[in-house]
């Protein structure tokens, strides 16, 4: 189980400081946790992660239980032990890649038929298989499993999927009983439509979550839309109760939602973008194989101590980019993650000042400089 234990509620916004206990340790939030699909975040180790200043990860139940399966690493002593990580994990249920990645579906009310991406061999994922993978893979925080319905969609098509993530939501409580040792957080659905989310919200929060995550976000809405959203429904969950804020990751995204009152996040954004080239810094991005970089000395940031930084040039890390050397995914993922753990350390920072909105405007004041 977990314990959440808010520690300042900052002045002027809805932005909170707090802790959560866990099993595997302690973390404050806000916070942002890198994306480990199969059990590692790409390219680096438990200590790249350590050192960079990661508290807990995600990882996926979906990818999981296609590969290697979740038995296995159940026998061979639960993901923790697995991949040597010794801090907290949060898996999500699976649904969002049941919907995303199969390459055919059929939902039905019981569960959803897939075929696999893989092999396509067919599989039926629901509520209880969902919970059963994730009590298996022995995470610290696991996820309802939920229908994260497509965009753009019917109302008629939202309702009836809200429908059916409350029922899910239900039936994953059940199966993973009373009796638990593991956290589970309820997840809100309703596309666009507020009402919707409304009803998702007041449905969940009679259960006993954990904790509630806003899902169904960041699949093609504008910004002003997913904003609005956000700032409406934290509202209607309870304060006492951490709120995850599902698959946002870009900076000012998150800022944004801080001030709203969300405590967690997660997103392949640095990750991805590393491996693709594009580097975080506090002026706005660096996309690395640019020209402008071949005889640059500099770091990719001059006032950043992580690894990278204080070891390698522009210029070399170009080099490797070009010349596809597999160190570079490590380093740049290295450089991108130190970022991310310093932006919601100066989060954590500006929300305990009661400056939330000052950091905010100075955070966009340097980009656009």
């Amino acid at each position: 189980m977990i314990r959440f234990q808010v520690i300042h509620k900052e002045r002027n916004t809805r932005a909170r400081l707090g802790i959560i206990h866990t099993p595997h340790g302690s973390f404050e939030t806000p916070v942002f946790m890198p994306v480990g699909t199969y059990g590692c975040v790409k390219s680096l180790s438990p200590d790249d992660l350590r050192e960079v200043g990661v508290k807990i990860i995600l990882s996926n139940t979906y990818h999981l239980y296609l590969r290697p399966g979740h038995k296995l690493i159940e026998r061979l002593g639960g993901l923790h032990k697995f991949m040597n990580w010794d801090g907290p994990i949060l898996t999500d249920s699976g649904g969002f890649q049941v919907f995303s990645l199969s390459r055919l579906r059929k939902i039905t009310d019981e569960g959803v038929i897939f075929q696999s991406h893989i092999d396509g061999s067919k599989h039926f994922m629901t509520p209880e298989l969902s919970i059963e993978i994730q009590k298996s893979l022995g995470s610290d925080i696991i996820m309802a499993f939920d229908e994260c319905a497509p965009y753009p969609a019917e109302r008629e098509y939202i309702q009836k999927s809200v429908e059916r993530t409350t029922a899910w939501a239900k039936r994953s409580l059940e199966a993973l009983g009373k009796e638990r040792s593991q956290a589970i957080f309820g997840i809100v659905q309703g596309g666009v439509y507020m009402d919707l989310r409304e009803k998702s919200a007041r449905e969940l929060t009679e259960m006993d979550f954990d904790g509630y995550a806003i899902g169904g976000l960041s699949v093609g809405e504008e910004k002003s839309v997913r904003d609005k959203i956000i700032r409406e429904t934290v509202p209607l969950l309870p304060e006492e109760k951490p709120v995850y804020l599902m698959g946002i990751g870009k900076p000012e995204d998150i800022i944004d939602a801080v001030i709203e009152g969300v405590d967690m996040f997660d997103c392949v954004i640095p990750t991805r973008n590393a491996r693709n080239g594009t580097l975080f810094t506090k002026k706005g991005k660096i996309v690395i194989k640019n020209a402008c970089y071949k005889e640059d000395e500099r770091p990719i940031e001059e006032d950043c101590n992580c690894y990278t930084c204080r070891n390698f040039s522009r210029a070399y890390l170009r080099h490797l980019f070009l010349t596809r050397e597999l160190l570079v995914y490590r380093l740049n993922t290295i450089h991108n993650l130190f970022f991310y753990s310093w932006l919601m350390e100066q989060i954590r920072k500006a929300i305990k000042e009661d400056r939330i909105l000052e950091f905010r405007e100075n955070f966009y004041k340097n980009r656009e400089g």
